[in-house]
Protein backbone atom coordinates (compact mmCIF):
# COMPACT_ATOMS: atom_id res chain seq x y z
CA UNK A 1 0.00 0.00 0.00
CA UNK A 2 1.23 3.21 -0.69
CA UNK A 3 2.47 5.07 2.35
CA UNK A 4 0.88 8.46 1.81
CA UNK A 5 -2.84 6.30 1.24
CA UNK A 6 -2.21 4.30 4.57
CA UNK A 7 -1.19 7.65 6.80
CA UNK A 8 -4.26 9.30 5.42
CA UNK A 9 -6.49 6.29 6.74
CA UNK A 10 -4.71 6.27 9.67
CA UNK A 11 -5.61 9.96 10.11
CA UNK A 12 -9.54 9.52 9.40
CA UNK A 13 -9.99 6.68 11.51
CA UNK A 14 -8.34 8.48 14.15
CA UNK A 15 -10.56 11.66 13.84
CA UNK A 16 -13.77 9.41 13.32
CA UNK A 17 -14.87 11.00 9.91
CA UNK A 18 -15.87 9.40 7.06
CA UNK A 19 -14.38 10.29 3.63
CA UNK A 20 -16.63 13.60 2.57
CA UNK A 21 -18.06 13.84 5.59
CA UNK A 22 -17.69 18.20 6.42
CA UNK A 23 -15.15 19.01 9.87
CA UNK A 24 -18.64 21.41 10.67
CA UNK A 25 -21.50 20.71 12.49
CA UNK A 26 -25.11 21.79 10.54
CA UNK A 27 -25.87 25.06 10.70
CA UNK A 28 -26.76 27.53 10.46
CA UNK A 29 -24.75 29.28 13.10
CA UNK A 30 -26.56 32.46 14.49
CA UNK A 31 -25.14 35.45 16.28
CA UNK A 32 -26.06 38.88 17.69
CA UNK A 33 -24.87 42.51 16.69
CA UNK A 34 -21.71 43.20 18.73
CA UNK A 35 -21.59 39.33 19.87
CA UNK A 36 -18.95 36.50 18.82
CA UNK A 37 -19.45 33.24 17.41
CA UNK A 38 -17.24 30.00 17.04
CA UNK A 39 -16.71 27.98 14.21
CA UNK A 40 -15.70 24.75 16.02
CA UNK A 41 -14.56 21.71 13.58
CA UNK A 42 -15.23 18.20 15.20
CA UNK A 43 -11.41 17.43 15.12
CA UNK A 44 -9.55 16.82 17.88
CA UNK A 45 -5.73 17.91 18.27
CA UNK A 46 -3.51 15.64 15.81
CA UNK A 47 -0.07 13.92 16.80
CA UNK A 48 1.52 16.47 14.00
CA UNK A 49 0.42 19.79 13.38
CA UNK A 50 -1.77 20.50 10.41
CA UNK A 51 -0.01 22.04 7.24
CA UNK A 52 -2.54 24.26 6.63
CA UNK A 53 -5.44 25.43 7.74
CA UNK A 54 -7.68 28.00 5.54
CA UNK A 55 -11.11 29.58 6.08
CA UNK A 56 -13.15 31.61 3.13
CA UNK A 57 -16.33 33.36 3.85
CA UNK A 58 -18.39 34.15 0.70
CA UNK A 59 -15.76 32.15 -1.14
CA UNK A 60 -13.30 35.31 -0.38
CA UNK A 61 -10.13 33.85 2.05
CA UNK A 62 -10.19 35.37 5.64
CA UNK A 63 -7.61 33.77 7.07
CA UNK A 64 -4.62 31.15 6.10
CA UNK A 65 -2.30 29.73 8.52
CA UNK A 66 0.94 27.71 7.27
CA UNK A 67 3.69 28.32 9.03
CA UNK A 68 2.46 32.20 9.08
CA UNK A 69 -1.01 33.38 9.51
CA UNK A 70 -2.08 35.51 6.34
CA UNK A 71 -5.76 37.95 7.43
CA UNK A 72 -7.78 39.45 5.49
CA UNK A 73 -7.96 43.00 6.46
CA UNK A 74 -11.75 43.11 6.92
CA UNK A 75 -10.93 40.76 9.60
CA UNK A 76 -8.27 41.55 11.33
CA UNK A 77 -8.25 41.93 15.13
CA UNK A 78 -11.23 40.38 15.00
CA UNK A 79 -10.55 36.31 14.55
CA UNK A 80 -8.63 33.96 16.24
CA UNK A 81 -7.50 30.39 14.89
CA UNK A 82 -6.78 27.43 16.83
CA UNK A 83 -4.22 25.81 14.90
CA UNK A 84 -4.46 22.68 16.92
CA UNK A 85 -8.67 22.24 15.57
CA UNK A 86 -8.95 24.52 13.01
CA UNK A 87 -12.00 26.06 14.48
CA UNK A 88 -12.15 29.87 13.97
CA UNK A 89 -13.64 32.53 16.38
CA UNK A 90 -15.07 35.79 15.19
CA UNK A 91 -16.07 38.78 17.23
CA UNK A 92 -17.51 42.63 16.83
CA UNK A 93 -20.44 40.94 14.29
CA UNK A 94 -22.39 43.11 11.74
CA UNK A 95 -24.86 42.34 9.47
CA UNK A 96 -21.64 42.35 7.04
CA UNK A 97 -20.86 38.83 8.56
CA UNK A 98 -23.50 37.11 7.58
CA UNK A 99 -23.20 34.46 4.98
CA UNK A 100 -21.19 31.16 4.34
CA UNK A 101 -18.43 30.25 5.99
CA UNK A 102 -15.71 27.08 4.59
CA UNK A 103 -12.49 25.73 5.80
CA UNK A 104 -10.19 23.52 4.09
CA UNK A 105 -7.90 21.61 6.14
CA UNK A 106 -4.48 20.02 5.26
CA UNK A 107 -3.12 17.19 7.96
CA UNK A 108 0.16 16.38 7.55
CA UNK A 109 0.52 13.20 5.19
CA UNK A 110 -2.75 13.07 4.58
CA UNK A 111 -6.19 14.18 2.34
CA UNK A 112 -7.63 17.61 2.43
CA UNK A 113 -10.46 18.09 4.98
CA UNK A 114 -13.55 20.36 4.42
CA UNK A 115 -16.26 21.57 6.17
CA UNK A 116 -19.28 24.13 5.67
CA UNK A 117 -21.65 26.46 7.33
CA UNK A 118 -23.61 29.35 7.45
CA UNK A 119 -23.53 32.22 9.74
CA UNK A 120 -27.03 34.36 10.21
CA UNK A 121 -26.55 37.50 12.34
CA UNK A 122 -29.33 39.26 14.13
CA UNK A 123 -30.09 42.75 15.79
CA UNK A 124 -31.17 42.31 19.57
CA UNK A 125 -34.43 42.71 20.05
CA UNK A 126 -35.60 45.98 22.27
CA UNK A 127 -38.23 48.28 23.13
CA UNK A 128 -41.15 45.81 22.61
CA UNK A 129 -44.57 47.29 22.51
CA UNK A 130 -48.27 46.17 22.57
CA UNK A 131 -50.28 49.31 21.04
CA UNK A 132 -53.72 50.15 20.45
CA UNK A 133 -56.57 52.60 19.43
CA UNK A 134 -57.70 55.06 22.18
CA UNK A 135 -61.26 54.02 22.56
CA UNK A 136 -64.26 53.09 25.07
CA UNK A 137 -64.79 49.33 24.34
CA UNK A 138 -68.37 48.25 24.88
CA UNK A 139 -68.95 44.26 25.25
CA UNK A 140 -71.05 43.19 22.23
CA UNK A 141 -70.96 46.22 20.62
CA UNK A 142 -66.83 47.25 20.15
CA UNK A 143 -64.40 45.97 18.12
CA UNK A 144 -60.45 46.79 18.54
CA UNK A 145 -57.23 45.67 17.66
CA UNK A 146 -53.67 44.67 19.45
CA UNK A 147 -50.55 45.74 18.02
CA UNK A 148 -46.96 44.12 18.81
CA UNK A 149 -43.72 45.78 17.54
CA UNK A 150 -40.38 45.80 18.80
CA UNK A 151 -36.70 47.05 17.27
CA UNK A 152 -34.99 44.48 15.62
CA UNK A 153 -34.98 41.35 13.89
CA UNK A 154 -38.24 39.33 14.84
CA UNK A 155 -38.71 35.42 14.66
CA UNK A 156 -41.50 34.65 16.10
CA UNK A 157 -44.02 36.90 18.25
CA UNK A 158 -46.48 34.57 20.97
CA UNK A 159 -49.47 35.79 22.35
CA UNK A 160 -50.58 35.23 26.25
CA UNK A 161 -53.91 36.22 27.92
CA UNK A 162 -53.66 36.08 31.56
CA UNK A 163 -50.64 33.71 31.56
CA UNK A 164 -52.62 31.73 28.89
CA UNK A 165 -51.87 30.90 25.46
CA UNK A 166 -54.41 33.49 23.22
CA UNK A 167 -55.86 31.11 20.94
CA UNK A 168 -58.28 32.07 17.79
CA UNK A 169 -61.99 31.96 18.47
CA UNK A 170 -65.14 33.06 17.15
CA UNK A 171 -64.24 36.95 17.81
CA UNK A 172 -60.73 37.15 18.08
CA UNK A 173 -58.18 36.49 14.90
CA UNK A 174 -54.65 37.10 14.13
CA UNK A 175 -52.91 38.76 11.17
CA UNK A 176 -50.68 36.84 9.06
CA UNK A 177 -47.36 37.65 10.94
CA UNK A 178 -49.07 37.43 14.01
CA UNK A 179 -47.94 40.81 14.75
CA UNK A 180 -51.88 42.01 14.98
CA UNK A 181 -54.42 40.36 17.43
CA UNK A 182 -58.56 41.49 16.14
CA UNK A 183 -61.20 41.44 18.44
CA UNK A 184 -64.77 42.16 17.34
CA UNK A 185 -66.58 42.58 18.75
CA UNK A 186 -65.31 42.49 22.56
CA UNK A 187 -67.00 40.73 24.87
CA UNK A 188 -66.91 40.64 29.07
CA UNK A 189 -64.49 37.82 28.71
CA UNK A 190 -61.66 39.62 27.08
CA UNK A 191 -60.88 41.68 30.33
CA UNK A 192 -57.70 41.04 31.34
CA UNK A 193 -53.94 41.54 30.38
CA UNK A 194 -52.30 40.67 27.06
CA UNK A 195 -48.88 39.83 26.81
CA UNK A 196 -47.02 39.84 23.24
CA UNK A 197 -43.47 37.56 23.96
CA UNK A 198 -40.83 38.71 20.65
CA UNK A 199 -38.12 36.73 20.35
CA UNK A 200 -35.58 35.56 17.63
CA UNK A 201 -32.46 33.17 17.93
CA UNK A 202 -30.10 35.42 20.15
CA UNK A 203 -32.90 37.49 22.45
CA UNK A 204 -36.65 37.92 23.44
CA UNK A 205 -38.71 40.82 24.78
CA UNK A 206 -42.47 40.98 26.32
CA UNK A 207 -45.05 43.86 26.52
CA UNK A 208 -47.81 43.79 28.45
CA UNK A 209 -50.94 45.81 27.91
CA UNK A 210 -54.54 46.06 29.74
CA UNK A 211 -57.48 45.84 28.01
CA UNK A 212 -60.92 47.10 29.40
CA UNK A 213 -64.11 46.14 28.17
CA UNK A 214 -66.96 48.10 29.84
CA UNK A 215 -70.21 45.70 30.33
CA UNK A 216 -73.44 44.93 32.51
CA UNK A 217 -74.68 45.47 34.63
CA UNK A 218 -75.54 41.15 34.61
CA UNK A 219 -76.53 38.76 37.32
CA UNK A 220 -77.79 41.13 39.76
CA UNK A 221 -79.22 39.98 43.23
CA UNK A 222 -80.04 41.09 46.51
CA UNK A 223 -78.82 38.93 49.47
CA UNK A 224 -81.21 39.52 53.18
CA UNK A 225 -83.90 37.73 54.60
CA UNK A 226 -87.07 36.77 53.64
CA UNK A 227 -88.71 37.43 56.54
CA UNK A 228 -87.93 39.76 59.54
CA UNK A 229 -89.60 39.77 63.26
CA UNK A 230 -90.94 43.78 64.75
CA UNK A 231 -87.99 45.42 66.16
CA UNK A 232 -84.77 43.38 64.74
CA UNK A 233 -82.28 45.26 62.60
CA UNK A 234 -82.27 44.48 58.69
CA UNK A 235 -79.93 44.55 56.20
CA UNK A 236 -80.56 44.01 52.42
CA UNK A 237 -77.22 44.17 49.67
CA UNK A 238 -77.67 44.49 46.60
CA UNK A 239 -74.90 43.18 43.59
CA UNK A 240 -74.18 42.97 40.04
CA UNK A 241 -71.61 42.27 37.72
CA UNK A 242 -70.80 45.24 35.78
CA UNK A 243 -67.46 47.48 34.52
CA UNK A 244 -67.01 49.73 35.77
CA UNK A 245 -68.83 48.99 39.14
CA UNK A 246 -72.74 49.87 39.05
CA UNK A 247 -74.58 52.42 40.74
CA UNK A 248 -77.76 51.60 42.77
CA UNK A 249 -80.75 53.06 43.47
CA UNK A 250 -83.22 51.42 45.61
CA UNK A 251 -87.22 51.57 45.53
CA UNK A 252 -89.81 50.51 48.46
CA UNK A 253 -93.30 49.74 46.94
CA UNK A 254 -92.52 51.62 43.72
CA UNK A 255 -91.63 54.78 45.90
CA UNK A 256 -87.87 56.11 45.90
CA UNK A 257 -86.06 55.90 48.80
CA UNK A 258 -83.38 57.53 48.01
CA UNK A 259 -81.19 55.05 49.23
CA UNK A 260 -78.30 55.17 46.38
CA UNK A 261 -75.74 52.24 47.39
CA UNK A 262 -74.94 48.91 47.79
CA UNK A 263 -77.09 48.26 51.22
CA UNK A 264 -80.79 49.36 52.37
CA UNK A 265 -80.63 49.29 56.07
CA UNK A 266 -83.61 49.28 58.14
CA UNK A 267 -82.31 49.66 61.70
CA UNK A 268 -86.22 48.79 63.29
CA UNK A 269 -88.18 46.46 61.59
CA UNK A 270 -91.93 47.24 61.45
CA UNK A 271 -95.17 46.28 59.84
CA UNK A 272 -94.45 49.66 57.42
CA UNK A 273 -91.63 47.59 55.86
CA UNK A 274 -92.96 45.04 54.57
CA UNK A 275 -93.54 45.02 50.84
CA UNK A 276 -91.09 44.45 47.90
CA UNK A 277 -87.81 46.35 47.31
CA UNK A 278 -86.50 47.25 43.95
CA UNK A 279 -82.88 47.40 43.52
CA UNK A 280 -81.71 49.05 39.99
CA UNK A 281 -77.74 48.67 38.75
CA UNK A 282 -76.95 51.27 36.20
CA UNK A 283 -73.74 51.25 34.29
CA UNK A 284 -72.94 54.69 33.33
CA UNK A 285 -70.07 53.37 30.50
CA UNK A 286 -72.21 51.29 29.00
CA UNK A 287 -76.18 52.96 29.81
CA UNK A 288 -77.31 49.54 30.30
CA UNK A 289 -79.77 48.89 33.60
CA UNK A 290 -81.04 45.98 35.22
CA UNK A 291 -83.43 46.00 38.68
CA UNK A 292 -84.39 43.08 41.01
CA UNK A 293 -87.04 42.40 43.60
CA UNK A 294 -87.05 41.30 46.87
CA UNK A 295 -90.54 40.55 49.16
CA UNK A 296 -89.75 41.24 52.99
CA UNK A 297 -92.71 39.86 54.84
CA UNK A 298 -92.73 39.98 58.46
CA UNK A 299 -91.49 36.53 60.99
CA UNK A 300 -93.80 35.74 63.94
CA UNK A 301 -90.84 33.40 64.78
CA UNK A 302 -89.05 33.90 68.15
CA UNK A 303 -85.51 34.46 67.40
CA UNK A 304 -83.18 31.49 68.66
CA UNK A 305 -81.79 32.98 71.37
CA UNK A 306 -85.25 34.30 72.96
CA UNK A 307 -86.17 30.67 72.79
CA UNK A 308 -83.41 29.72 74.25
CA UNK A 309 -83.47 31.94 76.92
CA UNK A 310 -87.23 30.59 77.25
CA UNK A 311 -86.59 26.98 77.80
CA UNK A 312 -83.14 28.28 80.33
CA UNK A 313 -85.80 29.84 82.53
CA UNK A 314 -88.58 27.22 82.37
CA UNK A 315 -85.73 24.73 83.70
CA UNK A 316 -84.25 26.86 86.51
CA UNK A 317 -87.84 27.00 87.51
CA UNK A 318 -88.29 23.17 87.86
CA UNK A 319 -84.98 22.68 89.37
CA UNK A 320 -85.74 25.23 92.36
CA UNK A 321 -89.61 23.54 92.86
CA UNK A 322 -87.73 20.29 93.20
Amino acid sequence: MDYTLFTAAIVFLTSGLCVGQSVLPPGPLTGAIGGRVKFTTTLSPPAKPFVSVSWTFNRVNIITSTTVNITNADHKDRISLDRTTGSLELWNLGLRDQGEYRVSIIPDGALELQGATTLDVYVLLSAATITSPPATLIAGISSTTLTCEAAGNISSIQWIKDGLPLCPSNNITFSVDNRTVHLSPVQRIDNGEYDCLVSNPVSNRTASHNLTVNFGPQNISIDGPLAASTGYRVSLSCSADSIPPATFTWMFNRTETGVNNTLYIIERMEALHIGNYTCTATNNITGLKDSVVHKLRASSAAPMWSFALMVTSVLGVGLLQL
